[in-house]
């Protein structure tokens, strides 16, 4: 059987897995399994198994780096504080806190992150980027005081808001908990609204 987009259907599979099982149980054959096709499939389109897995962060990684277009597009509108909300809850999605797991459970998937020139925690640093980019873009706007500490606070919106979701057991914190935090972290730096 020809499997159409046979990357984004073993990515998807992964996914899955990962979610439903948790970073222990990511094999290749369980990625196989549960995208219905042969072990095989993985191997032609990946030198191995840690090499799907850099790439399925790769993945993740390329899609924060399109969604900074759309969140900083949205610099001057709204509420910063809501702006802000609703990044870090999509950045902290379901996925990305399993991702983040994988990533500290696998030592070759570590190695082969830093051969593609990611180090540390892809997700998280990609993550802070995007939400520095914001707010420099609102701190441009007037928005956030001219002497605002992005470089401070994006990573602790971002490590604040990995506190709140890396609890994969149970659901994900509510939004409310999530605007508490922000509006904690940023709320010396918002100029007053007129």
């Amino acid at each position: 059987m020809h499997i159409h987009n046979v990357r984004g259907q073993l990515f998807e599979a992964a996914e899955r897995v990962l979610l439903r099982d948790g970073p222990d149980a990511l094999t290749s054959r369980a990625v196989t399994e549960e995208a219905n096709c042969a072990k095989g499939v993985l191997h032609r389109h990946f030198a191995d198994f840690d090499a799907f897995l850099a790439e399925l962060v790769l993945d993740r990684v390329r899609g924060i780096e399109d969604r900074t277009a759309s969140l900083c597009a949205a610099a001057g509108t709204g509420s910063v504080v809501d702006n802000l909300t609703d990044a870090v809850k999509d950045l902290f999605g379901p996925v990305t806190v399993a991702t983040v797991a994988l990533i500290t459970f696998r030592d070759g998937l570590r190695a082969r992150l830093r051969e593609a020139g990611l180090t540390g925690i892809p997700l998280a640093a990609h993550g802070t980027a995007m939400i520095a980019a914001y707010l420099t873009a609102e701190r441009e706007s007037g928005r956030l005081a001219g002497d605002a500490d992005i470089d401070t606070l994006a990573p602790t919106l971002v490590g604040a808001g990995h506190l709140l979701f890396a609890d994969r057991t149970s659901a994900p914190p509510q939004t409310a908990a999530v605007r508490k935090m922000v509006a904690a972290v940023i709320s010396g730096a918002l100029r007053p609204q007129s």
